[in-house]
């Protein structure tokens, strides 16, 4: 075997060349390791000294900035959509609620912008972006809503959403005459528009109570007055009593108004309404005190603090059934139901003639006789009254009545004559 250093033995391997063994970077013969040398471990391979290619590039750094801004906008949006969440469904800044109008075709944003504005709601942009998040967008309902004390976001849409709109009642009691129901009407201000340019007939006008929501007009409210009206006087007079002397429906409603006028009492219209029939039938005078009313003041109605007087009974108007016979020749009042079928099926009686017993009813009599002594009786109740209160104003004897005052009088002592001692009606 050769010992030249710089020659190779091609059979033999060399671990300080190029090959698994040796000491690397070396070369030459086999230089034996000691025991020590054996166990001291090697240095490991270093570290590049410069970054790799693909982690300078471009793309990379751009796709690595992209995926950490996706991750924090995904993080962001949770987290607002939760809180925008939370701030929708718990309750809302106003601590007494209010009323909100939504007028037709008014968008999502004005609407959450007015309800921000006026405090019933925190945040607009989280009002339009909750509606609009659960598909109502195009749910929301025009009218005139009540929103309760610290109303959510989410309450407030769902009443939107609802159409629950606040009512408004409008209510014509019965007795008013047509100019006296249209002018509560007229002075609903929750109603738009103008009155019409003319009244209705006397006593076309429902007695009833009508709800509505703000928007709704004056002509609406008087055009459902008058057709409710038609509508109940026709179901009545379709159920009226056989024999019944009445000779069409327009006198069916002219004696029904007389009736409302004349008592308030359940129990006492078909009574009143036979009084009047059976001296219809008779060929007597009605006599009835709110005729007379209605002669003099139309549709005004009579001042509260104005007596009827003795002297009113004799002033000729076509009102007037002190004067003329049969019926007047329009009603004098709007009727209603009760009065309606009071006069469409009276009482079966004889009586002629009621005055007030001075407890807010009648005292009925079928002969004139009777009727006297029940005018008598109801003039002692009248003194009696009087002189109880005069002493207690501290007076000693009761004041005067004026002149003529038909109230308590016997109109219908002359024989020919009905109620009297209700003229102050």
């Amino acid at each position: 075997m050769s010992t030249n250093p710089g020659s190779t033995n091609p059979g033999s391997t060399n671990p300080g060349g190029d090959g698994e063994f040796g000491r690397q970077g070396t070369k030459g013969p086999i230089v034996p390791k000691t025991a020590a040398e054996a166990l001291r471990p090697e240095a490991g391979t270093p570290p590049p000294s410069k970054r790799s290619r693909a982690s300078r590039s471009q793309v990379v750094v751009f796709l690595n900035f992209f995926l950490s801004m996706v991750i924090l906008v995904v993080l962001a949006s949770g987290a607002a959509l939760y809180f925008g969440m939370q701030a929708f469904v718990e309750p809302g800044p106003s601590a007494n609620g209010d009323t909100f109008m939504i007028k037709p075709n008014t968008g999502v944003q004005e609407i959450a912008d007015q309800l921000e504005r006026r405090s019933l709601i925190s945040d607009a942009r989280i009002f339009r972006l909750g509606v609009r998040a659960t598909g109502n967008e195009t749910a929301l309902k025009a009218g005139e809503y009540a929103i309760k004390p610290r109303a959510s976001m989410r309450d407030i849409m769902d009443l939107f959403k609802s159409g629950k709109s606040v009512m408004y009642s409008l209510t014509i009691p019965e007795g008013l005459t047509v100019e006296q129901a249209l002018q509560r009407v007229a002075d609903q201000e929750a109603l738009t528009g103008d009155m019409p340019p003319s009244l209705p007939p006397e006593g076309s006008i429902a007695t009833d109570t009508l709800r509505f929501t703000r928007g709704a007009t004056r002509q609406q409210m008087v055009d459902k007055l008058v057709a409710d009206q038609k509508k109940l006087v026709d179901d009545v007079w379709s159920h009226r009593a056989p024999d019944l002397p009445v000779a069409n429906v327009d006198d069916f409603v002219t004696l029904a108004s007389i009736v409302e006028k004349e008592t308030g009492r359940s129990d006492e219209r078909s009574r009143v309404a036979a009084v009047f029939l059976n001296r219809l039938a008779k060929g007597m005078r009605l006599q009835s005190d709110p005729t007379i009313i209605y002669g003099l003041f139309g549709g005004k109605g009579k001042p509260a603090d104005r007596p009827i007087y003795q002297s009113d009974l004799d002033k000729q108007t076509p009102y007037n059934t002190y004067m003329i016979k049969g019926l007047p020749p329009t009603p004098i009042a709007n009727p209603g139901r009760a009065a309606l079928e009071a006069v469409a099926n009276p009482s079966k009686t004889d009586d002629l003639y009621f005055v007030a017993d001075g407890n807010g009813g009648h005292v009925f009599a079928a002969t004139l006789e009777e009727h006297n002594q029940n005018v008598a009786r109801y003039r002692a109740l009248q003194k009696k009254q009087a002189d109880a209160a005069a002493k207690a104003s501290g007076q000693t004897t009761a004041p005067a009545a004026p002149d003529g005052n038909a109230d308590g009088n016997d109109a219908g002592g002359n024989g020919d004559g009905g109620e009297n001692g209700d003229a102050a009606q």
